[in-house]
């Protein structure tokens, strides 16, 4: 009998952050749900930031995942703009991590040539082609193709299987620590952000 995985994928984003939720069994897959988080009538930012804690715990122990995917963000954005979007990121991170759920990231381009065997390729892109892989009917498309980006991080994990899964995985804590030591640091227990000067520059 072949093992059955739940994949959650995760769309980081501050105003609203996508999630997608895979069921895979051998080489099939199909969407058990998909979904946004959507902050935008939340004004503070700490706020935003519990907010996503709190969906992305429950939509854990709602779908019980084996591991879940996340897009790394991308570098071209402004400073201000890659803060916040780390912070999300982390956020979401830091929930999988403290339910024991394995973590692996993906590059934007590598999600999409994936999926649609194009690096460039657009959201709606990436949607049609999802909506024909998994079989999704018109009327489950969501409006917002920050759901259907983040089950895009999901099904290219699902695309994974049986190689080099991530370019970065994180198996717990220490793992993720070690693996980011110029960026976070670990002291009597707590974890700290590590900002230097050097990331101001342009």
């Amino acid at each position: 009998m072949k093992a059955e995985k739940i994949i959650l994928g995760i769309d980081p984003g501050t105003n609203v952050m996508g999630y997608g939720v895979l069921r895979a069994v051998g080489n099939k897959a199909e969407m058990l749900h998909m979904g946004v988080i959507d902050m935008r009538k939340e004004s503070d930012p700490y706020l935003r930031l519990g907010k996503i804690f709190d969906r992305v715990t429950g939509i854990i122990d709602s779908y019980l995942p084996d591991e879940m995917a996340i897009e790394a963000p991308f570098f071209g954005k402004n400073v201000q703009s890659m803060l916040k979007l780390g912070r999300s990121q982390g956020v979401a991170i830091a929930a999988a991590v403290g339910h024991s759920v394995p973590v692996h990231e993906y590059a934007p381009m590598k999600i999409k040539m994936a999926i649609t065997g194009q690096g460039q390729a657009s959201k709606e892109q990436v949607a049609a082609m999802l909506q024909r892989l998994l079989r999704i009917e018109a009327d489950e498309m969501p409006k917002l193709m920050d759901a259907t980006d983040a089950l895009g991080v999901a099904y290219c994990h699902f695309m994974q299987q049986g190689n080099p899964v991530s370019d970065t995985h994180y198996s717990g804590w220490k793992d993720f620590i070690n693996k980011n030591k110029t960026a976070v640091r670990l002291e009597n227990g707590l974890v700290f952000p590590l900002v230097k000067s050097s990331h101001f520059k342009k």
